[in-house]
């Protein structure tokens, strides 16, 4: 038995002429054939043209239409500065303000989507100059999008990284920023969270790690080397002076009572290797055999020094990253050394996923959606990891919140992503979303609620970023220049020990 069912609004018997008057779109139609062997009704769809006399309709029965498709209509780029206090690395020392951009892309009915990525004036320049590839895109086909910006602007080259503890290249962090913000566009036009885009959730909480800076005192921003005198706890805390073993451990009581962290990395290749091995020596008396504990000299170190001292750490450390410079350095360590290696600096690129099978460069891969190209493609380096036996963590450099959220969706959809994840957030104090600072749970976050990346620009916070952006006066990332406040004449050597 069949049934054919229009919408209900329409009336069968209406003729073509008839429903050409009108302004409705023409129905369409529905039949459900009854009665045969499959477990339930098939439907079919039918325009009316393909009905005669309406001869056998039983039932009206309207058909949902899908909505227009999602154009972007509108791109926003916010460049803006955030507080950030003198930190020590091997590239020298942290400006006063960490410099990041806040991408928004409006779709032509009014939906916002937003990223977050590193800031500097030619990646803000190149993003508002992609408004013409951007505008009028659907934030659905992120692959088209990569296409055109790669032939608008050519693509990155493995130099272009640089050898700072930053990645440098333009492209992927252009492409990152706008396709985090189609998918926060697309989860909230389809009320899904970006994890369930990026294949759904392998846990609900995100563990972190405790990130710990070798510092001079200060709280940054305004007071650049000044302190706060009133702040306490971990504001206290994070503008203390921290060039001792005995200073280290007590940032990383101080950080771990403030957020609950359960494992502990320390930014090295800032003082000689023979103080931040005593540091990590340190960091293990005072936390017992059971805390994680990481060192990462961001391969400033020789490949004997790295294997020198690589030898006194053995059974201290849950890895070793970057302690030497190139994939051919890493695997030469990797050789001498009983520690597991990790890299964001010698593997960052597909490109180079060939020469670590080759050479065995480490044993972790730190991913990073800023300059991995995206959350996507970080889903598919966790993969790669998984094929050929590589580790998987994630990277971190200064950040606000909505960088935090792409960070726990992407973490939270990769299965194999096994270690606590990098953050600098306890190191910034001031935020650009609604509902202000992310509050951590014994040192992890929950996949934040509602759809998208589940957080708001809070417009009037980010204006006082912006405003605070225009008036710092700095344009790009420079440690090097900001170290020779401190010591006049310093400058970046690739390898310093």
């Amino acid at each position: 038995m069949a049934q054919i069912c229009p919408p209900a609004r329409a009336e069968v018997s209406r003729t073509p002429a008839a429903r050409r008057k009108t302004r409705d779109p023409p129905p369409v139609f529905k039949i459900v054939l009854a009665g045969t062997h499959r477990p339930g009704p098939l439907s079919i769809c039918l325009l009316p043209a393909c009905i005669e006399n309406n001869t056998i309709c039983r039932s009206l029965t309207p058909i949902p239409r899908r909505r227009p498709p999602l154009k972007i209509r509108e791109l926003n780029v916010t460049p803006i500065a955030i507080s950030d206090p003198p930190l020590r690395n091997a590239a020298g020392l942290h400006a006063p303000y960490a410099l990041r951009i806040v991408v928004e892309l409006v779709s032509e009915d009014g939906i916002s989507g937003i990223s977050e990525i590193p800031g500097s004036e030619d990646t803000r320049q190149a993003l508002l100059s992609a408004a013409e590839v951007v505008v009028g895109c659907s934030p659905y086909e992120t692959t088209r999008l990569w296409e055109a910006l790669e032939s608008r602007y050519g693509a990155d080259s493995g130099d272009q990284r640089g050898t700072q503890p930053w990645d440098q290249r333009k492209l992927v962090h252009m492409f990152s920023a706008l396709e985090v913000a189609c998918l926060d566009l697309v989860g909230k036009a389809t009320d899904r969270p970006v994890v369930d885009l990026l294949g759904g959730r392998a846990r609900d909480r995100v563990p972190f790690s405790a990130y710990l800076f070798l510092k001079h005192e200060g709280a940054g921003g305004e007071l650049e080397f000044g302190t706060d005198p009133a702040a306490s706890g971990w504001a206290a805390g994070r503008q203390a002076e921290a060039l001792t073993p005995d200073d280290i451990v007590a940032q990383a009581q101080a950080m771990c009572e403030a957020f609950g962290f359960q494992s502990v990395k320390l930014k090295g290749g800032a003082l000689d290797p023979s103080i931040e091995v005593d540091c990590i020596r340190a960091l293990r008396d005072a936390f017992g055999p059971d805390v994680p504990l990481r060192l990462d000299p961001n391969a400033v170190w020789s490949v004997e020094t790295a294997i020198r001292w690589g030898k006194e750490l053995e059974g201290l450390l849950e890895y070793f990253e970057d302690p030497a410079r190139g994939q051919e350095g890493m695997a030469a360590v990797r050789e001498k050394v009983d520690i597991p290696l990790a890299t964001n600096m010698c593997t960052t690129g597909f490109e180079d996923l060939p020469g670590s099978v080759r050479l065995g460069s480490e044993d972790i891969i730190l991913a990073d959606h800023h300059y991995w190209g995206g959350l996507r493609a970080s889903v598919e380096l966790g993969r790669f990891c998984s094929t050929f036996d590589r580790g998987l963590s994630m990277h971190s450099n200064s950040h606000a919140g909505i960088s935090l959220a792409a960070m726990t969706h992407l973490a939270a959809a990769v299965p194999n992503l096994t270690y606590a994840v990098d953050t600098h957030y306890p190191w910034q104090s001031e935020e650009v979303v609604v509902g202000g600072r992310f509050e951590f749970d014994e040192g992890c976050l929950a996949i934040p609620e509602g759809p998208g990346l589940g957080v708001e620009l809070d417009r009037q916070a980010l204006a006082k970023q912006h405003e605070q952006y225009l008036k710092c006066g700095l344009t790009h990332r420079d440690d090097e220049i900001e170290m020779q406040k401190i010591e006049p004449g310093w400058a970046f050597q690739s390898t310093r020990w």
